[in-house]
């Protein structure tokens, strides 16, 4: 029978100091969809990268249980296909709602498109997504206007420090990855109040 001795030695920290950290569990079919609900409790995500999360489940599986690869990756692909078909992941919405917050910070359109590819989006998704921002304006130039004015730049500047800083500010804007005319049209404007009344053109 254990003694408070033994129950002791076994709540005993690891040697080097803190507790013992447990090894990834074993991707069951149990729990890889409980790992894709906390994940998607915590996390928007579009259908591809929900699968690369529960992906690296499975590979830390086979590392440390034997788990099999291809057994685990169709329990991966039947949870993600359930998920989608239940209304759980959906591309268009995912989509839509990260281009619309990353628009709102000022990302210029072509990073939004590469960030939604990134994540495994399809193309006519991404673009879909991407024509639902702007208000019919110019999307680019509604960003770019975001941008500057989260930023402090071009007549979101104090007057007399805008001439000084008009090369920089265009620096910026470009490797934001807005276009030449975008960034000169939004560092040149007159004002903040010329500028909003671009973008509301």
């Amino acid at each position: 029978m254990d003694g408070p001795a033994n129950r002791q030695d076994r709540a005993r920290p690891a040697a080097g100091g803190g507790t013992r950290r447990r090894g990834p569990k074993r991707a069951t079919a149990k729990h890889l969809e409980n790992a894709a609900l906390h994940y998607l409790e915590r996390f928007a995500s579009s259908a591809a990268h929900l699968r690369r999360v529960l992906m690296r489940r499975v590979e830390r599986s086979a590392r440390v249980h034997g788990t099999d690869r291809a057994e685990g990756a169709a329990l991966v692909d039947d949870i993600v296909a359930r998920f989608v078909r239940s209304g759980l992941v959906d591309d268009r919405v995912y989509a839509e709602g990260r281009a619309a917050a990353l628009f709102r910070r000022g990302t210029a359109p072509r990073a939004i498109r590469a960030a939604l590819g990134a994540k495994g989006v399809a193309a006519p998704t991404i673009e879909a997504a991407l024509g639902t921002l702007g208000d019919g304006g110019n999307p680019e130039l509604v960003a770019a206007t975001a941008l500057a004015r989260r930023r402090r730049l071009g007549p979101f500047r104090p007057a007399e420090t805008r001439a000084g800083r008009r090369n920089k500010d265009l620096a910026a804007l470009a490797r934001a990855g807005f276009g030449y005319d975008v960034a000169r049209r939004v560092i040149d404007a007159d004002d903040p109040d010329m500028l909003e009344s671009m973008t509301d053109a």
